[in-house]
């Protein structure tokens, strides 16, 4: 799969990870060059089985991506509109595109991220920050409107409802140690920590089946906000559309044959033997 052509950013592919660089202007602005980029690498993503992991990062020192563009909001209707009528943004559909690719997806958040910004790195799976240069704020409010990228509704589901609430009302910073605090990232750095940890996880990810990361996936989406009878059954489907797929089977008999789920030393050593059987295909 080529990944090249962006306006907005570059893609770099090294064993199975995907390093996705914006570099866009003076603030990597989210306008309609960005959305076609992002739909465009949705596109290829969803079409590419060799990729596992896509990082998401900055090439500016100060920001990871800007708010929406103000001049495609500036020309919204004033005029209300029925729920019937109510059709999605443009940015709204593209972050959904992207929050379903089958691979997993990582924020890595070296600089400011705010409203736009901010709901693009909440539609990826995972987000990490920098203390000390990392802020997140949804303005929305005092503009008159809302968070309109699928904002709100990612952000009750991270941190509950009201601090979703506080978040979107308040309208102001937040920085990476409030943001590890109330959830809306996974953990906090140090300038000089975020690179091992995020590159270390990508790589660990990228050994296992691209079938069973995009199973995974898909079944955490699919039942976080269903009753437990219907997360039970989607944990279930995804199940065996994981098995027949990846070398699921094949590798319990193994390790069935060999007795090696009654070796306490293994039981004591699952963190690597996790990546031992990723030899058996």
């Amino acid at each position: 799969m080529k990944y090249e052509n962006f306006q907005t950013f570059d893609v770099e592919v090294k064993d199975a990870i995907a390093t996705v660089t914006f570099d866009f202007g003076t603030v990597n602005v989210q306008g309609h060059e960005m959305l076609a980029d992002l739909n465009s690498l949705a596109m290829r993503l969803e079409r590419d089985r060799e990729t596992k992991v896509v990082i998401f990062q900055s090439a500016n020192p100060e920001v990871w991506v800007c708010h929406y563009d103000t001049e495609l909001l500036k020309d919204m209707s004033t005029e209300a509109v029925s729920r019937e009528e109510a059709q999605l943004l443009d940015l709204q559909s593209v972050c959904e595109r992207i929050s379903k690719v089958p691979q997993a997806t990582i924020a890595k958040l070296e600089g400011f991220a705010r409203g736009g910004g901010h709901e693009l790195a909440l539609a990826l799976d995972m987000r990490f920050a920098v203390r000390g240069k990392f802020k997140f704020m949804q303005m929305e409010v005092g503009m008159g409107i809302l968070p309109c990228g699928g904002g709100a509704s990612r952000m009750a589901r991270q941190t509950g409802l009201g601090r979703a609430l506080e978040i979107i009302l308040s309208a102001r910073d937040f920085d990476a140690d409030e943001a590890e605090a109330i959830g809306t990232i996974n953990k906090a750095f140090e300038a000089n920590e975020i690179n091992e940890y995020v590159n270390t996880l990508a790589q660990r990810i990228a050994k296992f089946p691209a079938e069973s990361i995009n199973a995974c996936k898909q079944m955490v989406y699919e039942s976080i906000d269903k009753p437990i009878d219907d997360a039970l059954q989607a944990e279930a489907y995804w199940l065996y559309q994981a098995t027949s797929k990846t070398p699921a089977v094949k590798r319990f008999g193994i390790a069935d044959e060999q007795g090696l789920q009654h070796d306490m030393e293994n039981q004591r050593n699952w963190e690597n033997l996790v990546m031992d059987v990723q030899d058996i295909n």
